[in-house]
């Protein structure tokens, strides 16, 4: 019977004279208690080092904790913070170390764990989305012809033979399952996507429509879903078409791709990474000039696909409203001035001009042809963001 909460050293006491009888088995004896042997030899040392003492429960905690700034150093950020209540660790750091010395002075992380727990930092408010109103998502389009449809994704990362982090962004043409790209970028920020981006373009053309998930740098919790990436896109007069959260299968043929590259590739990193960048264009280049495909009555790729003559513009023109609305340049961070007060509209449309149409709760806001979100007049809060209805609500709204 296992031991009870109660009483423990008692239990422990009866189990060791058990044991020191020789009458039963130190495995029979956990069995009957309901302990490990593990736990058994434990109590067993502690017994016969400390006696009856030993069979006490111990405190668990650390003996030492060495992240722990010392006494004088807490005294230090409480004196210095009680002077400059506007501070944060950063410069608390900062000045610490020109008074004391570089040596032994608490990590920003730590001066900022110290602060929470004395109640004298201050979390700044986050700017979110405020919600609008609900739209139907599109119809994800069925491609019947090249670039129609690209679809574009991130295979996982890896790490080639010298340990550097490789990130695959790879485009696909849906008609003709043509890989157009297997750019190996340093990271999946939206400005090093972007830079892979120019380069395709420049070399393939535009695509009538990208199909994405929602995920970074594609998608973001933003109107309608968009990022400066995709807000970019639209500028360049392709659609984005995002599938629905958490249904990869609405991109089932871009993964099963992804499966061919992860097995014939991946798995077997190169060394380093120009020798990666080698091994996937070589491996790019049997995908589609080589390797058969069922659902193209076994012909290649590269026999079906054609390049797109909608070129890439060498410099975007200004997005233009009818004279009856209003238009506003969208500044840093996201920002416009509307009637003397800053209103947020979103980070994805810095450096591009929005359009406004009166209405009589206030403005409803486009970004080209795209209606994004309403800002009312009756307060000075910021964009109240059109968002995507779900799949599940859209059947059941109808």
């Amino acid at each position: 019977m296992p031991w009870k909460s109660e009483y423990l050293d008692e239990q422990r006491l009866g189990f060791l004279k058990r044991w020191r009888a020789g009458k039963t088995s130190v495995t029979e004896l956990c069995r009957e208690v309901g302990i490990s042997r593990k736990s058994a030899y434990k109590w067993m040392k502690r017994w016969e080092e400390e006696g009856w003492h030993g069979l006490q429960d111990r405190s668990r905690r650390a003996k030492a904790v060495h992240n722990r700034p010392d006494t004088c150093w807490l005294e230090r950020i409480s004196r210095l913070r009680g002077k400059h209540r506007s501070w944060g660790a950063k410069k608390l750091r900062i000045v610490m170390a020109r008074q004391y010395g570089a040596r032994g002075v608490p990590s920003v992380a730590a001066i900022g764990r110290w602060l929470k727990a004395w109640r004298l930092s201050r979390r700044k408010a986050k700017r979110g989305v405020k919600r609008g109103g609900l739209i139907d998502r599109p119809h994800l389009t069925v491609a019947s012809r090249p670039n129609e449809v690209w679809s574009v994704d991130f295979k996982g990362w890896f790490r080639t033979g010298d340990g550097c982090r490789v990130n695959p962004l790879t485009v696909r043409d849906m008609a003709t399952c043509f890989l157009l790209a297997v750019e190996l970028v340093r990271n999946q920020s939206v400005e090093a996507t972007q830079e892979a981006f120019e380069r395709i373009f420049t070399r393939c053309g535009l695509p009538m429509a990208i199909r994405v998930d929602n995920g970074c740098p594609f998608g973001a919790d933003a109107p309608l879903g968009l990022t400066r990436l995709s807000a970019w896109w639209i500028r360049l007069g392709i659609r984005v078409e995002f599938i629905t959260p958490a249904t990869p299968g609405e991109n089932a043929a871009h993964e099963q791709m992804h499966r061919i590259y992860k097995a014939e590739v991946a798995n077997a990193p190169a060394p380093t990474l120009r020798a990666q960048k080698r091994r996937s264009v070589k491996w790019l280049q049997e995908y589609n000039e080589v390797r058969p495909h069922e659902g193209l009555a076994m012909l290649c790729p590269a026999q079906l696909y054609k390049k797109s003559q909608r070129r890439m513009p060498v410099k975007l023109s200004a997005l233009s409203y009818p004279h009856a609305w209003l238009s506003r340049l969208v500044k840093g961070k996201g920002m416009i001035s509307l009637n003397g007060h800053r209103r947020f509209i979103g980070e994805a449309f810095e450096g591009e001009r929005i359009g406004l149409k009166r209405t009589i709760q206030g403005w409803d806001v486009y970004f080209g042809a795209l209606q994004i979100g309403m800002l009312t007049a009756s307060d000075q809060a910021g964009l109240h963001a059109l968002q995507y209805r779900k799949r599940s609500q859209q059947r059941a709204s109808r």
